[in-house]
């Protein structure tokens, strides 16, 4: 049974029954988180301290309570934290490579494959809620925290989170979307105020949580910044306007932990249904409030409702799962094709696949080559049983070569080596000190020193890895750079260095397997970057990390490069393949509610492989400021060598229209549409047709 929207409405009836019985008291407990803050001190302190790392009381070991009332038979929430697997437990769960590498296979099957995977396993540790539908923009790729999200655009963000959610929820765990909304900076997220306009916020930040909101998830979180100066946690415009009125959002709304919440009255007022993860202005406080006629009991009554409902739907005959699916070879599996879907090859001068037959030494050099490289260590940091590193992954992959590390700290022996070799694989990027989620001192009373945050020197290499890669790369003709983080990694210094580049992000647990499968070509790349890299950072939108103010601007990412008529050193959507694609007879048709494109795809290489079609909409003829194209719709397709297919995406058409502020309604425009088709947003990679609405 999957507790879909239609079958948690039709528990209102019998949830109310159990609401009317309720105390105030009752009714604020279902609102309040469960943890005594005296033993969140060391919960904390082990969430942020790798040193702490094999404690049995790191951050959500078992899955955090809210609420419950068993007499009444309503269990509490239990949330269990991701997005890259399940947090709870040690060294257990499956870790999957982080939603910025899914979100580079553009494969909302597999992603949705994923989220049966981690809905078992939140089962499986006694959990009903997975919090890690995370699908926060990033509007500059220096966010810290941006591993967390899918990409740059709004509409593949949207395509892949509810894909996510339809995965979780069909395992009967309720799906949490975060963080609602604007949360796109980590080291100011607990002070920033962020602005922007109505066509902004609607058409850019917003869309992709409607999509979530839409394929039926059951639960929101808000976020710890502010919007145009007032809590997002508090917000009565988010929150009751937007989300439970407009989108028609039936579930209930969660804080962001600890600090999500600063007022009672605000937040009670402004549609916060629950505050976690412990109680400190919910609880006696709001009881109070309401005794005093700072809040109505009717907005006590709509969010116990809520709570409710939500909790018995998915309590309802759900699907039970022991120890034994968690890190399961079926779950490793997924994880290890996602990792292989999502590697991106983003140059290659034949270097690569590596054959085995001429690989005999083969040179892998830098920090990260020996290293687990799965991301973050801060609430979605996972724990695997295992992790299969670059090297290790290689040494398997081929026996016969040997396989010689070199940090890179030395040059002189990174070039010594390199000019020996037959082949040079750099291993370059982040870890978890560079970027990801960011507590500073002062946010747990100064037990710990701040980790991760937003990217803190720009947002390229580290400058000796630059310099590394300048000296060493051009050493040996076979010399591939794979890159290491959660979002885009300038390249401009260093490209013409090297002879192939990958982005492999943050892999997962089975990563280092894929990585060498591909580069030996026993798996063809088949990823697409889901952002554009710029020649300069400045072209891209400024953002001050440690801004207590920060205006929205319209366009970021691909679409203002765009509008400013700026060429990237790599477009949006575009990754390479062992073998070559062709894209062909582009076609429109129009239904009542949406486009429907078609175009002939051809495998015209000799090798098997995948492709990711993509559906650009131009907006050249628009009367209003609008981005030159968009994505607005793809498909990824398998053909075997010399194999052609015809593929048909749909655009609804409620994704062309724009967002009219003073009447508050959206719009579709009346005119000619240009429609591209092709493998990137690259003018070049694309074949055009029109349609005229």
């Amino acid at each position: 049974m999957r507790a879909t929207k239609e079958y948690r409405l039709a528990c209102t009836e019998e949830a109310q029954k159990i609401v009317d019985k309720l105390t105030l008291e009752q009714k604020v407990w279902l609102m309040s988180g469960n943890i005594d803050m005296s033993k969140m001190t060391p919960d904390m302190i082990a969430k942020m301290t790798e040193e702490m790392s094999k404690d049995e009381n790191h951050y959500n070991v078992t899955p955090y309570a809210a609420g419950g009332l068993e007499e009444y038979g309503v269990p509490p929430m239990l949330f269990a934290d991701g997005p890259r697997g399940v947090v709870c437990g040690n060294w257990k769960s499956t870790c999957f490579p982080v939603s910025m590498a899914r979100g580079a296979t553009f494969d909302p099957d597999l992603e949705e494959k994923v989220g049966h995977c981690i809905g078992q396993e939140v089962r499986a540790y006694g959990g009903n809620l997975f919090a890690g539908v995370c699908i926060n923009m990033p509007y500059n790729p220096g966010w810290g925290r941006s591993q967390e999200t899918y990409g740059e655009e709004t509409f593949q963000i949207g395509k892949m989170g509810a894909a996510l959610v339809r995965g979780v929820q069909d395992e009967d765990i309720i799906a949490c979307v975060k963080h609602y909304a604007f949360n796109d900076m980590e080291n100011a997220r607990f002070k920033c105020s962020v602005t922007c306009d109505q066509r902004t916020e609607q058409e850019v930040f917003l869309p992709h949580f409607k999509d979530c909101v839409d394929a039926g998830a059951a639960s929101i979180m808000s976020s710890y910044n502010r919007y145009n100066g007032v809590q997002c946690g508090h917000h009565n415009y988010l929150l009751r306007q937007v989300l439970k009125k407009e989108w028609d959002f039936d579930g209930f709304v969660m804080s962001d932990f600890c600090w999500g919440v600063r007022d009672t009255v605000e937040a009670a007022n402004g549609g916060q249904d629950m505050e976690m993860m412990w109680t400190q202005w919910f609880g006696d406080r709001l009881v109070k409030a309401v005794q005093d006629g700072f809040v109505p009991e009717e907005r006590i009554n709509e969010a116990a409702l809520r709570i409710v409902r939500t909790l018995i739907a998915f309590d309802k005959d759900h699907k039970e799962y022991d120890m034994s699916v968690v890190g399961c070879p079926e779950h490793i599996a997924v994880a290890k094709k996602v990792a292989e879907e999502a590697i991106t090859l983003i140059k290659n001068e034949d270097v690569l696949p590596l054959k085995r037959s001429e690989t005999k030494k083969l040179a892998l050099i830098g920090k990260l080559a020996n290293t687990a490289i799965i991301g973050d260590h801060g609430s979605s940091w996972v724990r695997p049983p295992y992790v299969v590193t670059p090297e290790e992954g290689l040494k398997k992959a081929n026996p016969d070569c040997e396989v010689i590390f070199n940090d890179g700290s030395d040059l002189e022996s990174a070039k010594k080596l390199a000019k020996e070799a037959d082949a040079v694989i750099f291993v370059v990027g982040y870890n978890y000190d560079d970027e990801g989620e960011y507590v500073s001192e002062d946010e747990v009373s100064n037990y710990i020193g701040s980790i991760g945050g937003d990217r803190k020197n720009g947002l390229g290499l580290h400058a000796d890895e630059v310099e590394l890669l300048k000296q060493v790369g051009p050493l040996n003709k076979k010399s591939a750079a794979v890159l290491v983080g959660g979002n885009m990694i300038m390249m401009t210094e260093w490209y013409d260095c090297v002879n192939a580049v990958l982005m492999a992000y943050y892999p997962g647990m089975e990563g280092g397997t894929a990585l060498a499968e591909i580069l030996y070509g026993d798996v063809n790349p088949s990823g697409k970057l889901p952002y554009v890299v710029p020649y300069k950072e400045s072209d891209l939108p400024y953002v001050d990390w440690e801004a207590t103010d920060q205006y929205y601007e319209y366009y970021h990412g691909y679409t203002r490069l765009e509008k400013n008529g700026v060429k990237p050193l790599v477009p949006y959507g575009f990754g390479l393949s062992y073998t070559t694609f062709a894209i062909t007879d582009p076609a429109v048709r129009k239904t009542e509610d949406s486009l429907v494109v078609t175009a002939k795809v051809r495998n015209t290489g000799d090798r098997d492989g995948d492709e990711v079609v993509q559906v650009y909409i131009g907006f050249e003829n628009s009367a209003v400021d609008r981005p030159v194209k968009q994505l607005r719709g793809f498909q990824r397709v398998s053909l075997k060598a010399g194999e052609e297919k015809t593929v048909e995406i749909t655009v609804p058409l409620e994704k062309l229209k724009w967002y009219d502020p003073p009447y508050r309604v959206w719009r579709l425009e009346q005119m000619e549409y240009n429609v591209y088709v092709g493998s990137s947003a690259d003018p070049k990679d694309l074949v055009a047709t029109s349609v005229t609405l």
